[in-house]
This record gives structure tokens, C-alpha cells and sequence, in this order.
């Protein structure tokens, strides 16, 4: 019995080959898919909706996911922001923020698609700093639950349901 966890415990590595890279792209699907369909699902005329006067508005939440996605996603690739980033702040119309959303997403898609194990523990430059891409890697899918975290209570007090529990309540 105890060989036989050893040997599967030397296998089970193997067999997956990228096991880092490909659990943080799971993770970071299912917050990108989340954060999608929360900028959906919020009506336009709440997106200057504030939960309470110190907090940024909904919409502004949604910019500013967009731009770390831009800057978490460049720093992957030891790249400077890409110019796109400074167009999102003057934004104000939904489906213009939810395009910079899909846009941002589309960016780190690539991004992502390139990473492997290898790739993310290798040390890069970046602004002249000495980096692992795993650290911003590990960024963006923290920062994308965070903002989501907040981004549910905007929903809740709207009287609408957040998409990750609209799925599962479907699924019942």
C-alpha cells in the first residue's frame, strides 16, 4: 500500500505539465467569466452607483480591473503597460467599459497562453527590476477575486444575484 502512494504521488507530476500555470489559469477562467458577467449584469444606469460615499463607483471598479489586468499582464511578460490602459480611465458609457473589460481579458488571455511552469519561475526584467512572472501571475488571479468580492456587494444590494451564484443556484 505505501509503494503504491509513493509511485502514484511520482506519477500524478508527470502527468501534468505545467500543474502551477494551469491551476491559476482554472482560477483565473472562472474570475475573468465572473467579472464578464458582472459588468453585464449591472444596469448602465448604476454604474455610477456607490455603496457608500468613500467607495468607488461600480463602473470605476470595473475600469480599474481592466487597467491591472493590463499592468499585472505586461509585468508577466517583463513589457511596458501597453498604451490601451490610458484610454480606459475617461470611459463612462457601459459597453464601452465592458469592451476595455473584454479587451483587458483578451490581452492576459495570450499572455496566459504562453505561460508555462518553466516560463513563470524563470527571472525576467522588468522596469529594471529582476522579477519571476509567477508573482504577477499570482497577482492577477488574487486582484480579480478581490475586485469581484467587492464587485458582489454592489449586486446584492441592487437585488441582483452574482453570476457565480445564479451558476450554482442552475445547477440545483
Amino acid at each position: 500500500m505505501t509503494r503504491s502512494l509513493v509511485l502514484l504521488f511520482a506519477i500524478v507530476p508527470l502527468l501534468a505539465q505545467n500543474p502551477v500555470t494551469d491551476a491559476v489559469k482554472s482560477a483565473y477562467d472562472r474570475m475573468k467569466q465572473n467579472l464578464i458577467e458582472t459588468a453585464e449584469a449591472m444596469p448602465e444606469s448604476d454604474y455610477g452607483y456607490r455603496l457608500t460615499a468613500q467607495q468607488r463607483p461600480f463602473g470605476e471598479w470595473m475600469k480599474h480591473t481592466a487597467m491591472g489586468n493590463y499592468g499585472l499582464c505586461s509585468a508577466m511578460r517583463g513589457v511596458p503597460v501597453p498604451e490601451t490602459v490610458h484610454s480606459i480611465e475617461g470611459l463612462n458609457v457601459k459597453a464601452d467599459i465592458q469592451t476595455a473589460l473584454k479587451e483587458s481579458f483578451a490581452y492576459c488571455d495570450t499572455v496566459l497562453s504562453e505561460m508555462t511552469d518553466q516560463k513563470a519561475t524563470s527571472q525576467i526584467t522588468n522596469n529594471d527590476r529582476k522579477i519571476y512572472p509567477a508573482q504577477p501571475m499570482i497577482s492577477l488571479v488574487a486582484s480579480l477575486n478581490e475586485h469581484y468580492g467587492n464587485l458582489v456587494g454592489y449586486l446584492r444590494s441592487k437585488g441582483i444575484v452574482p453570476p457565480s451564484t445564479a451558476r450554482s443556484l442552475r445547477k440545483k
